[in-house]
């Protein structure tokens, strides 16, 4: 579905990603971990046209999307639940639903029944539709921008930082909606500081240090990797070389 060959992406003189490729395959979970500050937000924002690469291809169903105004994106099918969540404070739960959906305007029935399978997933946030999201915890602020995300009908849903700030039992929700998303055949990109809860649900992973992929390989295959596990699981340090596990 997704196919990332060689892409260069830069904030002025700094190079963020230099020479990324990864693939994502129709019905899997791909979760990409690294430090912060490796290029995991800007591998993101440069699928979704929200920075744009210097050179490279992203490949999207075919086609290639590097030069599509971000907007496009959407249109094409993919939709991000961004780092931070970023929903509209000061809009009811009800009208953040609503704007992930700007794009099937015009399709009201469509819509609600759309929402209705959102409140359906999420009942907290029925019982929450006329609050405003900003008076939502942490966990119902995250529902709300999954569902605003997936009230555009994705392809390929991208999650930046799902589990940040999160209290335990609430990682563990989100974690439990993502693999049921994935058991519904959807598509995930996710990417995820907790690398142990991203590579335990994944079908594939990737390893991502100062903007290049590292590593990749099976989702058990990466958890269980001494590298992995010495670099990001709490069991000491290590610098990952290049190369692929499977």
């Amino acid at each position: 579905m997704l196919n990332i060959k060689n892409l260069h992406t830069y904030y002025g003189n700094l190079h963020a990603l230099k020479g990324v490729s990864l693939q994502v395959n129709a019905g899997e979970i791909v979760t990409l971990i690294g430090a912060n500050g490796a290029g995991k937000s800007t591998l993101v924002n440069s699928i979704c046209s929200l920075v744009r690469p210097q050179k490279g291809e992203i490949e999207f169903e075919g086609e290639y999307i590097q030069n599509l105004p971000a907007e496009e994106i959407v249109r094409k099918g993919i939709a991000l639940v961004p780092e931070g969540r970023q929903i509209f404070f000061t809009l009811s739960v009800e009208a953040n639903l609503e704007m992930g959906a700007f794009i099937h305007r015009g399709k009201s029935a469509q819509i609600r029944a759309d929402m209705a399978q959102m409140f359906e997933r999420f009942p907290i946030l029925k019982e929450r539709a006329r609050k405003l999201a900003g008076t939502l915890s942490g966990g119902q602020q995250q529902m709300v921008a999954i569902s605003r995300a997936l009230m555009s009908r994705p392809k390929l849903l991208i999650l930046d930082e799902p589990s940040l700030g999160l209290a335990p039992l609430v990682i563990q929700e989100i974690f439990r909606i993502i693999e049921e998303l994935r058991s519904e055949g959807r598509t995930i990109l996710l990417i995820e500081q907790n690398a142990r809860a991203a590579l335990h649900i994944a079908n594939r992973g990737y390893v991502i240090e100062t903007g290049k992929v590292v590593l990749e390989g099976g989702g058990a295959e990466l958890l269980d990797h001494h590298e992995v596990q010495r670099a990001y699981l709490g069991k000491g340090k290590a610098t990952c070389e290049p190369r692929r596990l499977l």
